[in-house]
């Protein structure tokens, strides 16, 4: 027994350390499990720890699972920068949420954190993910393919399933990035989302794209969501918590939010 875990967790490291370097094509890094793989704004293996704390402290009913633009909102554990945290304690601290964001994360990222430690124990009613912008885009590892990280967004809800499977995924669309509808990433998004939508209703997912809320008529970025067109202010963490409340209740069990108490 001791031989064969050996083995395995021989077979994960390597795996890690092939997500983490300048890979064949051929591999689909974005479903395989890594570590962090870039540098940021905060050190991810003290977070990493952070929510293992956070988790253990419980009680845990509601996660958020994520990369930087879910880092960025707040909660509990701390962050070292927030641009949200009024809005989240008005959302989310009376539901017992846990905020499992990590800045520069891909898929790889998430999937390595959900099977070493952040799902342990834990049995939260739904789970809210947004993943996969970082995807879009090369740094340290490559860029993946739009099939690529459908792929990978798809093996994020199934392994919070594997470790939960009472637990129910709110998946969210990619969120817009740049200021301009001509912008070159748009038209991937769109395409990738395409391809999330057909998750919805299987394997416990219900799948819900807000990216138009943060859109003007004509496609571009409305003005004061996102300093960066990408990553949040404050009211564009309240264009996203309103936006989402009502399917949000619904999935928690809870009586409709009244339509007076929400904000367009």
């Amino acid at each position: 027994m001791r031989q064969l875990r050996f083995v395995w967790t021989l077979f994960l490291g390597l795996a890690s350390g092939i997500a983490c370097a300048e890979d064949k094509p051929s591999t689909n890094t974005a479903v395989v499990p890594a570590p962090a793989c870039e540098k940021d704004f905060y050190n991810w293996d003290e977070r990493h720890a952070a929510v293992q704390k956070a988790i253990a402290d419980g009680p845990v009913d509601l996660v958020f699972l994520g990369d930087s633009i879910t880092h960025m909102w707040g909660g509990r554990p701390e962050a070292n920068r927030h641009s949200g945290q009024k809005v989240w304690d008005e959302f989310y601290t009376r539901r017992n949420a846990v905020n499992m964001g990590f800045g520069w994360d891909r898929t790889q990222q998430a999937l390595w954190r959900i099977s070493n430690g952040e799902f342990e124990g834990i049995h939260p009613k739904v789970a809210v993910i947004l993943i996969g912008t970082n995807n879009l885009t090369g740094h340290n590892v490559r860029e993946n393919t739009n099939d690529e990280i459908v792929a990978g967004v798809h093996a994020v809800c199934t392994a919070v399933r594997r470790q939960s499977p009472e637990t129910k995924i709110l998946l969210l669309g990619l969120f817009p990035r740049g200021k301009e509808p001509m912008n070159p990433h748009r038209g991937r998004i769109q395409a990738i989302n395409a391809e999330l939508a057909k998750l919805d209703g299987k394997e416990g997912v219900t799948f819900l794209d807000l990216g138009p809320k943060f859109l003007e008529a004509d496609g571009t970025f409305r003005a004061g969501l996102a300093p960066d067109h990408l990553h949040l202010s404050e009211q564009g963490y309240r264009t996203w918590a309103e936006a989402m409340e009502p399917t949000l209740a619904r999935l928690l069990g809870e009586p409709a939010p009244r339509a007076n108490n929400r904000r367009e």
